[in-house]
């Protein structure tokens, strides 16, 4: 028997560090690359300088003598191989770093699919958004800090090497000073970060999520005045999020100064340490130092954003361990339903009738397995056109591939049984008319008509109309009612209707009152 995995965000990015190996190990060896030739050239370079100044000063004879040529070429040499392979590492590490997440962010927008209700349905849109987003970045970033650790090793290897051309003691001073710099650098990061990283990501998101919320209420806003209380709240989101970046600036900072001084001190002892070699040799050590430990300060970045890391990482795995299922085919006959503890065959029309508030909505979300019920039905059973009609920022076309790929004389059939394919028609790019950010270009009673043609387009055997002529005024409602009517006829779809309206409630053979469905689920 296999034992789950404790993470399954490991599990995933291991597998796409499988399948992107290739890229990575090109990454990897690219940063070990840069690491170098950066050390050596700054090393040779200082080397070179001081040594053409001993010349110059020494006296024409001594500066014919020096070979300006070999060096001069080996500084460029350095130099080219170091922003080539800078480029090659940022160019596949990213690639292979972007190709990783465009597996991830499906992966995990299917586990939030398959979540149980209670779990996905509690998730606003800014926490949705920022586990979307910025937690999935954060993994990011750890899959592009993959060859971090190659250049950081590279470029002390060559610093070491350099300096013990100049003395042993000043390879020791360079291999203890990067020791020192790196334990320092990761327990300053695990004190100072560890409560400013996961709490800049929480603090993100909830900002996020009240801007989604007062945007949508833009209009409300004005009219009740209440602008200046959510400007209020969206302020103080920001202000804490400010704060917290402040923090985490500082914490930043505090890294930086040890850095700082570590690279300081081993650059002067290093040097010191130098003293009975030549010249020229000494300043190479030196250098070679300071940038062997520069280049250990990606290591040092790495440590800092660890917190923040691990944080996204444990948010993500109590999604990711839900398993989306395969993809539920159309049932080929319909189920027949029970509601109330009656049984209804496939093709019967029901109206569920009750006051506001007393659940019916809430039957319709049981039957579709959207609340949790132990009755909840399969989802294959039906196509659904709620109450509060959700789009995409997209087309017309957009919204209605929600329901599946059909032809365009499928998409107009839909649109012309809920009313609206006169309005489309009339658009400027008809089905390819972008209609804005949840259908913001569309009045409410076209949003909610585009709704119910993509529901009608799912084709499955019951269907389930949550106040589907809502806002739309009496002449309008009539067409759509007389086309559904015949839609239903054709098709011999079940129909379960929610309305306060009575011209839609025409439409059902039953009414059954909400007292009466305490339990309710689709049988076989």
């Amino acid at each position: 028997m296999t034992t789950p995995s404790p993470s399954p965000l490991a599990d995933l990015v291991r597998d796409q560090r499988r399948k992107h190996a290739a890229g990575l190990r090109l990454a990897a060896a690219s940063a070990a690359i840069v690491g170098a030739a950066s050390v050596l050239l700054l090393g040779l370079s200082g080397w070179f300088l001081t040594r053409a100044a001993i010349a110059g000063v020494a006296g024409l004879a001594a500066a014919q003598a020096f070979n300006v040529l070999l060096p001069s070429a080996g500084i460029r040499l350095l130099a080219i191989l170091r922003t080539a392979f800078r480029y090659l590492e940022r160019l596949s590490g990213h690639a292979a770093a972007l190709r990783a997440l465009a597996a991830i962010r499906p992966a995990l927008f299917a586990a939030l699919a398959a979540a149980p209700p209670r779990q996905a349905l509690a998730l606003s849109r800014g926490e949705a958004s920022a586990r979307l987003v910025q937690d999935v970045d954060a993994v990011e970033t750890r899959l592009i800090r993959l060859s971090t650790p190659w250049g950081g090793g590279a470029a002390l290897a060559a610093g070491v090497a350099m300096a013990t051309g100049a003395s042993p003691w000043s390879a020791l001073v360079v291999l203890v000073a990067a020791a020192a710099s790196l334990l320092a650098a990761r327990a300053l990061a695990k004190r100072l970060t560890a409560q400013t990283g996961p709490a800049v990501q929480q603090a993100t998101g909830e900002l996020k999520d009240a801007l989604a919320a007062y945007a949508a209420a833009a209009p409300e806003l004005r009219v009740y005045g209440a602008r200046a209380r959510a400007a209020a709240e969206v302020e103080a989101l920001g202000r804490r999020l400010d704060d917290l970046k402040q923090r985490a600036l500082a914490a930043q900072g505090a890294i930086l100064i040890v850095q700082g001084a570590a690279l300081g001190l081993a650059v002067a002892l290093a040097v010191a340490f130098a003293h009975d070699a030549a010249t020229p040799l000494a300043a190479m050590a030196g250098l070679a130092a300071a940038m062997a430990l520069e280049g250990l300060g990606g290591l040092a970045k790495a440590f800092e954003q660890d917190a923040g890391a691990q944080a996204a990482a444990a948010r993500l795995d109590e999604v990711l361990v839900h398993r989306p299922g395969p993809a539920a085919a159309l049932l080929p006959a319909g189920p027949a339903l029970r509601l109330g503890g009656e049984i209804f065959a496939p093709g019967e029309r029901l109206a569920i009738t009750g006051r506001s508030g007393s659940g019916k909505t809430t039957v319709l979300e049981g039957l579709l397995g959207l609340r949790e019920s132990a009755g909840a039905s399969p989802r294959a059973a039906f196509a659904w056109a709620p109450q509060e009609a959700t789009l995409i920022a997209g087309t017309v076309r957009d919204n209605l591939a929600l329901a599946g790929v059909h032809p365009d004389d499928a998409l107009w059939e839909a649109l012309s049984d809920a009313g609206l394919e006169a309005r489309v028609r009339a658009l400027p790019r008809g089905l390819d008319t972008w209609v804005g950010e949840n259908g913001e270009r569309l009045s409410g009673g076209e949003r909610r008509r585009l709704s119910l043609a993509r529901a009608l387009l799912r084709g499955a055997p019951w269907l389930l109309l949550d106040e589907p002529t809502e806002g739309l005024d009496a002449a309008t409602e009539a067409l759509v009612i007389e086309r559904l009517a015949r839609r239903l006829d054709r098709t011999g779809q079940g129909l379960v209707l929610v309305s306060h309206r009575p011209a839609p409630r025409a439409l059902a053979s039953r009414e059954l009152p909400i007292e009466t469905l305490a339990s309710s689920r689709a049988i076989g």
